[in-house]
């Protein structure tokens, strides 16, 4: 099957709606399974008992979603290719006791979450999004995305040293932002949220709600060859892996499938992948035996499985930046729009070996995309992602890839327009083996 025409630019038309209509991991997933289901993929629940039929099936929980399809034809041994990757990214989160203020001004209480830029979210416009849990412990869906929120930078005025010694913020004093006028007032937001949600005040008990800038992502530039958005670390890859995953899914019955394709999206990425929708979790490995199971597997069938399993962990990594090229490896300078990259790291920050390599290049080769390596100074420490925590945990082979982006962290990035289709094609090369 042919795979270098399945994705165009019309792909990244649609990232940009879906990065739009994705302010919180919430809304990622639940925007990824309404894209699954209008492709045949149904709904588990992990308290139900699960069959082994043929079909695409997935699981919500949180901010995580596991999908996979079952082709005609599959045993219990059948490994799986995977693509993971994760909903969350760096941003600022709602205290529990979220009404503050002082000196006239109301203000929401946050708290930092991940390694963001602190600096980028300073003078914008802010939404708020996220989810609320009532009484009988059911969830709702908040997008509050209107102008509401907004953290102001101090004037110039009142540091004369901000454009020569750089800008200094406290994570505490600094990045509360305002939201009004007046004394604060105890449960102040949550009657707002409550209104603004159509439910009753006191059916809220909990909420998981975080700010978020609300302009629209844009193509960018003379040509319209970039694209600048929120969140592309790493909704750029859940998008990708998506779109792939129904794709496969959807001519697997004209050309059945030897692996079993899987799409693993995890939360919590960014501050350590250690939560129960993390990938530092149970969740994939839970999810996946059960698949095997329900086809009347045992643990032998299981344990074959995942020795022939690859995973492809799609990530975000960092193009060469032209202001700062110093800070980049001398000799891998990966560029916009040259097609997804292979990042290396041999302390095993990233999972990726020689043998790994050599499945992304097969992947790429048979999909026509280009591809570029990756691999940090070794004056600079190499960050990671969940590659290595899916290795370890589950011992499946893992090899990390992504798109080269500017601005990572920020609550602006910056990419290649032509680069999130790239990617998808590799992945659908990769799931269909």
């Amino acid at each position: 099957m042919s795979t270098s025409a399945r994705f165009d630019r019309g792909h990244t038309d649609d990232l940009i709606s879906f990065l739009a209509a994705s302010p919180s991991p919430y809304h990622a997933v639940a925007n990824a399974a309404e894209r699954l289901e209008k492709a045949g993929f149904r709904q588990l629940r992990e308290t139900d008992a699960w069959d082994g039929s043929t079909g695409g099936r997935f699981v919500l929980r949180g901010g995580a979603i596991i999908a996979w399809f079952v082709p005609e034809g599959a045993d219990p041994h059948t490994p799986f290719r995977i693509v993971g990757a994760h909903t969350d990214s760096p941003n600022l989160r709602v205290k529990p006791l979220p009404d503050t203020g002082s000196y006239g001004w109301r203000q929401i209480a946050v708290e930092i979450y991940g390694g963001t830029l602190l600096n980028t979210w300073l003078d914008r416009d802010l939404g708020l999004a996220g989810r609320i849990t009532l009484r009988d412990g059911s969830h709702r869906l908040i997008n509050i995305d209107r102008a509401l929120l907004r953290v102001p930078q101090l004037a110039v005025h009142l540091d004369r040293s901000v454009n020569t010694e750089g800008l200094k913020l406290d994570r505490q004093r600094h990045m509360q932002p305002i939201w009004g006028l007046g004394d604060p007032q105890e449960g102040d937001l949550i009657r707002f949220v409550a209104r603004e949600t159509g439910v009753d005040e006191a059916d809220i008990t909990g909420w998981d709600l975080m700010p978020h800038a609300i302009e629209p992502p844009s193509y960018l530039g003379r040509d319209r060859e970039l694209l600048a958005g929120p969140r592309m670390d790493n909704l750029l890859s859940v998008h990708a892996g998506t779109a792939a995953l129904a794709a496969v899914a959807t001519s697997a019955a004209a050309e059945p499938l030897p692996y079993i394709p899987v799409l693993a999206a995890f939360d919590h990425e960014e501050n350590g992948s250690q939560s129960d929708t993390g990938a530092d979790g149970p969740l994939l490995g839970t999810v996946l035996e059960r698949s095997v199971l329900a086809r009347g597997g045992t643990y032998e069938d299981r344990a074959r499985a995942f020795a022939g399993t690859v995973c492809l962990s799609s990530d975000t990594g960092h193009a060469v930046h032209p202001n700062y090229s110093d800070r980049h490896d001398p000799t891998h300078h990966p560029r916009a729009n040259g097609g997804p990259i292979l990042k290396v790291n041999v302390n095993m920050r990233y999972a990726t070996d020689g043998s790994g390599r050599a499945v992304f290049a097969a992947a790429c080769e048979k999909a026509g995309v280009p591809w570029q390596s990756f691999v940090s100074n070794n004056s600079m420490p190499c960050g990671t992602t969940i590659g290595p925590i899916t290795a370890a945990r589950h011992g499946i082979q893992t090899v990390d890839i992504g798109v080269a982006i500017l601005s990572m962290h920020s609550a602006r990035e910056l990419c290649g327009a032509d680069d999130p289709y790239l990617l998808a094609n590799a992945l659908v090369a990769f799931l269909e083996g």
